[in-house]
């Protein structure tokens, strides 16, 4: 495909979307099916207009599925309810952690004793598939900062953290198959890998995101003829905090989550605005609208000032690499090796480490199994996947992994994009 096909591709779908998005709303499945579909259509497994072959660009799709996903941890962020409190948060903390660890040990498993993999190897796919994603689960997640659905929150939190907390068990599949130093006994990955890393990236965020807040309020009060570029400012937090993670080995994935999460808190404290304003704008406990939630906006934010940008962003990011997943695909890359592990993640493992992890808290049963089921994966899996090839995954075993991933990923954006909109709207007509 050549440069004038691929603008007239990407710029008609983009065309269509827009002119259509009334109607799509009123579809029963997801806009992600639908540019897989057209990914799939002018891909290899129908008119074969272009193929897109991951091994070879490893390098640029780790770079575009990097930028997805801190776009979309920082979206998720600011979206965060205010105020932070563990009863709330415990939820989606189990998940992140716990159900984290939980599904890439059965994943890992299944991979070692059913698959035949090195077990080094059946880690590495068990953190590349474990996380969940917050690009691709759009509709399932929180809407804007003051929607107050449970389960929705429950999700998107979840998905903010866990694209950090799997990164050490990536480290430790890439140690066992020898491209990663473990040290003796693990020490190294224990000490560095899972509680610096993890703390450093969340004691950052939270310094950087509290910082800018305080920065851009003072500004904003004290000269006020002075303007703040709201969209420079969040993207500027994400790759400065980005930034920082890496020269200090922390998790950056989580570094900017909880920067985008301090600092809507911090502007929100700052502001003054009532803990419970949210629950009095929104007593029904549902989603309000967009325009309600413009409508009942207060004082200019970096944090809501930029949220709309990033969702544009988030949005063609969303478009871009979909259609390359679907130009990926041949009709022989459905193997039953790649469906059996979706099969069991989407069926077997997913669900298990939900009602593993959420096991003694008082989440509702229907909650806990629709999160269990509400598992997407997507742009985060392929980062992962993109990222221990450029650590030296031997050619063999990573075109083994980009197989499987990519299949999960595809059967992922399928059946979770079916069902959403029914199994949601039953949930929420059931309360």
């Amino acid at each position: 495909m050549t440069n004038a096909q691929w603008f007239l591709l990407v710029g008609g779908l983009l065309l269509a979307m827009g002119l259509t998005s009334s109607i799509l709303k009123r579809l029963p499945v997801t806009s992600a099916i639908i540019y897989l579909a057209v990914g799939m259509l002018v891909g290899p497994t129908v008119l074969h207009l272009f193929h897109f072959n991951p091994l070879k660009q490893s390098a640029l799709l780790e770079v575009l599925t990097e930028a997805a996903a801190l776009i979309s941890l920082y979206a998720a962020g600011v979206k965060m309810p205010v105020p932070v409190s563990l009863p709330r948060w415990r939820t989606p903390i189990l998940l992140a952690f716990v159900s984290m660890a939980v599904t890439v040990g059965l994943v890992a498993a299944f991979g070692h004793y059913a698959l035949g993999l090195p077990l080094g190897a059946a880690v590495l796919l068990g953190a590349i598939v474990a996380p969940t994603d917050p690009v691709l689960a759009t509709d399932v997640q929180i809407r804007h900062p003051r929607d107050r659905d449970r389960l929705r929150f429950t999700l998107t939190c979840e998905a903010g953290m866990n694209d950090g907390s799997a990164f050490p068990f990536v480290m430790l599949g890439l140690g066992l198959l020898g491209l990663h130093e473990l040290g003796q006994f693990g020490a190294r990955w224990i000490l560095v890998d899972v509680v610096w890393a993890t703390l450093a990236g969340i004691a950052l965020g939270v310094v950087a995101g509290a910082g800018l807040a305080q920065v851009g309020h003072r500004l904003r009060n004290h000269r006020t003829e002075h303007g703040l570029m709201d969209d420079f400012l969040g993207l500027g937090l994400i790759a400065v905090v980005y930034g920082i993670s890496l020269v200090i080995s922390a998790w950056g994935f989580l570094a900017v989550f909880f920067a985008a999460v301090a600092l809507r808190q911090t502007e929100r404290r700052l502001a003054g605005a009532s803990p419970d304003e949210p629950e009095r704008l929104q007593a029904n406990g549902n989603a309000v609208g967009e325009a309600g939630y413009a409508g009942h906006m207060t004082a200019a934010s970096v944090s809501e000032g930029s949220l709309v940008f990033k969702e544009h962003l988030e949005r063609l990011s969303e478009v871009v690499l979909i259609l390359l997943i679907g130009g990926t695909l041949f009709v022989d890359s459905w193997s039953w090796r790649a469906v059996s592990l979706a099969f069991f993640l989407f069926a077997v493992a997913r669900p298990a480490s939900v009602f593993i992890g959420l096991a003694g808290t008082r989440a509702p049963w229907n909650a806990r199994a629709l999160a269990g089921w509400f598992g997407v994966r997507g742009i985060g899996s392929l980062y992962y996947l993109m990222y221990a090839i450029q650590h030296g995954l031997p050619e063999k075993l990573a075109l083994e992994l980009i197989h499987m991933t990519l299949i999960v990923v595809t059967l992922s954006i399928l059946c979770h994009g079916i069902s959403v909109k029914p199994l949601m709207d039953r949930f929420w007509s059931g309360r």
